[in-house]
C-alpha cells in the first residue's frame, strides 16, 4: 500500500516567506519588518497607558484632595489580586521581570519569547497600575514590542542574528513610543539589552524607533509625558552641584538595587504559597499607598508637580490626598520617607502577584532625590543656589543611569522626555557620576544581575558572548565506553579498540565515577598479553584531572580546561552520575566559529 501523500496546503506565513525569499531581499525586509515592530509597540503602548488612565480616573476621580482616603488600602490589594488571577488562570506563565526576560531569550533561549508575551504583560500590568501597584508601564510595553519581534521573526524563519535584532527593534520602539524619544530607544538597546551595533541592526532598529515616536504623535498628540521649562540658564559656578548630585543619585541608585533584591529575596521564601505572598504584598503596599498616596501608581503627577512648581505652595501639592496634607513644614521629611519607601513599594506589588517594572519608579526616585537635594543645598546655602525643578530632572537622569547602567539613555531620554537639552551638559555629568559610583559596588544593572550570577548574561565582550551562548549540553559527548572497576585488563583493551575517546571512565553499578583509565598512561601493559588477567581497573585508574557539572557556565567550563591541559573531561549531573565527557578540541573548534559568526558583521 503506497504511503499517503499529505495534501495540506501551507499556511499564510510559509507562502508569504516562501514569496519573499524569491522577490524581496533580507536587508529589505528587514526594515520592512522593523517598520511593523515599532508601529504595533506604539500600539500597545497607547493602549496600555490609556487603559491605566481609564481605570485610575474611575477609581480616585472622586477623592478629596485635604484628607487621607481609605479606599488607598483597598484598591492595590484588588488589583494585585485580579493580576495575579489573571497570570495563573488564563496566561499559566510567569511574566514578571519583563527586561530581564528580554535578556534571558537573547542569551539563553535564541531570542525567542512566548507568544503570549505579546498581549499579557499589558493586560496585567494594566490592571496592576490602575488599581494602584506602584510600578512602571515601561518594562511590561518592552516585554512586549520584543516579543513581537521575537514572534514576528520566528513566524518568517529568520535566523538568531536577525531575531536578536528585531528583539531589539521591539525594545527601542517601544521606549521610543512610550517616551517619544528615537534616540533613546536606541541608546536603551546598546546600554541595558547589550545589543551590538553593527551596520546590520543599527537601521532597523532606528526605523522600529521613528516609527513608533511618529505613530505615537499621531495617536497622543504632541503633549509631552512630562512637561518642563527651563527656570534660568545653567552655569559653570554649578558644577560643584552637579558632581555632588551625581554621587548622591549613585548611592541612592545603590540603596534602589539593594533593598528590591533583599525584598525579592523575602517572597522568594513563599514561592509555593501565593496567598502569603499576596497577603503580605498587599498589606504592606496598601499600608504605603494610605500613608503616602504619592506612591499610587507610575507616579507621573507628583513628578510634573516637582518639575513645574515654583512655590512652596506649589511643592505642597505633594502632601495632598494624604493624612500630612496641609503641613507644608514636613514637606522634606515627607519626600525623604517617599523616597526611601517606594523601592518597598515596587517590590511589594511584584513580589504580591502585580506586574510593573522598575523603569517608572527609578524616574521617580530620580526627581524626587534631585528635589530634596537642591533644597538642602538652597536651605543651608552650600553655594550658589540651585533651581530645584532642574535638579529635580537632573535626578531622574542620575537615578536612572544608576539603577540601569545607562548614563546614554539616562541622559538622552531626560534631555528628549522634556525639551531639555539645555541641560544636556549638567545632564551628562549627573549621569556619568551616577555611574560611576555605582560600579564601585554594583557590576551590574537592577536587569541584569540575577542573569549574571548565573553566568547568563550576555555582553558586549565577544568572548563573554560567545561563552553564553554556548550551550554546555550541545558539546557533551554521549557515546563512550566504561569500565567496571573489577573488568581485566583484557576485556579493556577490547574496549579501547573501540572507543574514540582517550579516557575511559570507571564506573560503579549505580553509574557514580570512580576514575578513569587514560589509555597513553598504560601504553606500557596494554600490548603484554600475559598482564591480561593480572590487572584490573581499579588497579589501572587515576583520578580526573577535574570534573564538570551540568550546570556550571561555559566560561568556567573554558578556564578549567586551560587550567588543567586535559583533552577530556567528565561531566557530571547533581547526583554525581556522568553524563558524557566534553572534548577540547571540539569545544575549542566550537569556539572559534562563533566568534567568527559573531564578529562577520
Amino acid at each position: 500500500m503506497e504511503a499517503a501523500v499529505s495534501t495540506a496546503k501551507p499556511g499564510f506565513f510559509e507562502r508569504l516567506h516562501a514569496w519573499r525569499v524569491e522577490h524581496v531581499s533580507e536587508r529589505m525586509f528587514m526594515l520592512v519588518l522593523a517598520l511593523l515592530v515599532g508601529f504595533f509597540a506604539a500600539v500597545a503602548a497607547f493602549t496600555l497607558h490609556w487603559i491605566i488612565n481609564q481605570i485610575v480616573m474611575l477609581l480616585t476621580s472622586g477623592f478629596e484632595t485635604s484628607r487621607a482616603n481609605w479606599l488607598y488600602l483597598v484598591y492595590p490589594v484588588i488589583g494585585i489580586y485580579l493580576t495575579s488571577l489573571f497570570v495563573r488562570y488564563i496566561v499559566k506563565d510567569d511574566i514578571s521581570h519583563g527586561i530581564t526576560r528580554i535578556l534571558y531569550a537573547i542569551s539563553m533561549n535564541k531570542s525567542r519569547l512566548k507568544s503570549h508575551n505579546c498581549w499579557s504583560s499589558v493586560i496585567a500590568s494594566a490592571i496592576t497600575i490602575g488599581f494602584g501597584g506602584s510600578v512602571g508601564a515601561e518594562a511590561p510595553i518592552v516585554l512586549t514590542g520584543s516579543a513581537i519581534g521575537s514572534n514576528l521573526g520566528k513566524a518568517f524563519h529568520m535566523d538568531r542574528k536577525m531575531l536578536m535584532t528585531l528583539v531589539g527593534c521591539g525594545a527601542a520602539g517601544a521606549i521610543a513610543g512610550i517616551f517619544k524619544a528615537p534616540i533613546a530607544g536606541l541608546v536603551f538597546t546598546v546600554e541595558v539589552l547589550l545589543i551590538d551595533m553593527t551596520m546590520s541592526a543599527m537601521l532597523p532598529i532606528l526605523v522600529s524607533c521613528v516609527t513608533a515616536t511618529c505613530f505615537t504623535y499621531i495617536f497622543s498628540g504632541d503633549a509631552a509625558l512630562f512637561t518642563f521649562h527651563l527656570d534660568s540658564e545653567w552655569s559653570v559656578q554649578r558644577i560643584p552641584a552637579c558632581l555632588l548630585l551625581g554621587v548622591s543619585c549613585g548611592l541612592v541608585s545603590l540603596y534602589f538595587i539593594r533593598m528590591m533584591s533583599a525584598c525579592e529575596g523575602v517572597f522568594a521564601r513563599y514561592k509555593n504559597h501565593p496567598h502569603i505572598k499576596l497577603a503580605i504584598g498587599g498589606s504592606v503596599l496598601s499600608l504605603l499607598i494610605f500613608c503616602f498616596p504619592a506612591l499610587y501608581g507610575e507616579g507621573y503627577s507628583s513628578i510634573n508637580l516637582l518639575l513645574n512648581g515654583r512655590t512652596e505652595a506649589d511643592w505642597n501639592q505633594i502632601l495632598n490626598n494624604s493624612m500630612f496634607a496641609g503641613e507644608g513644614s514636613i514637606l522634606l521629611i515627607y519626600i525623604t520617607l517617599v523616597i526611601l519607601m517606594k523601592v518597598i513599594a515596587t517590590s511589594a506589588t511584584n513580589g504580591g502577584g502585580g506586574c510593573g517594572g522598575t523603569f517608572a519608579p527609578s524616574l521617580f526616585v530620580g526627581c524626587f532625590t534631585g528635589f530634596l537635594f537642591s533644597r538642602l543645598w538652597n536651605i543651608y546655602q552650600l553655594g550658589v543656589y540651585i533651581p530645584e525643578k532642574n535638579f529635580a530632572l537632573m535626578g531622574m537622569a542620575g537615578v536612572m543611569s544608576g539603577v540601569m547602567h545607562a548614563p546614554l539613555t539616562g541622559m538622552f531620554l531626560i534631555a528628549e522626555l522634556t525639551g531639555g537639552y539645555d541641560l544636556l551638559l549638567p545632564l551628562m555629568m549627573v549621569s556619568v557620576c551616577s555611574y560611576l559610583t555605582i560600579i564601585i559596588f554594583e557590576p551590574h544593572s537592577i536587569y541584569g544581575a540575577r542573569l549574571a550570577k548565573e553566568g547568563r548574561l550576555l555582553t558586549h565582550h565577544t568572548d563573554h558572548a560567545v561563552l553564553t551562548l554556548m550551550n554546555l549540553d550541545s558539546v557533551i559527548e554521549r557515546d563512550f565506553d566504561y569500565v567496571s572497576p573489577d573488568m581485566e585488563l583484557g576485556q579493556i583493551v577490547q574496549k579501547v579498540s573501540r572507543s574514540h575517546t582517550s579516557v575511559l571512565p570507571v564506573l560503579d553499578a549505580g553509574g557514580m565515577l570512580l576514575g578513569e583509565v587514560e589509555i597513553m598512561k598504560i601504553r606500557n601493559v596494554m600490548f603484554r598479553i600475559e598482564l591480561y588477567h593480572h590487572f584490573t581497573a581499579s588497579q589501572l585508574m587515576i583520578e580526573p584531572k577535574a570534573t564538570l557539572y551540568d550546570s556550571i557556565p561555559m566560561a568556567e567550563v573554558m578556564r578549567t580546561f586551560d587550567r588543567t591541559h586535559a583533552d577530556w573531561l567528565p561531566v557530571l549531573d547533581t547526583e554525581n552520575h556522568l553524563k558524557g565527557y566534553i572534548s577540547r578540541q571540539r569545544l575549542y573548534t566550537l569556539y572559534r566559529k562563533m566568534v567568527h559568526d559573531l564578529s562577520e558583521d
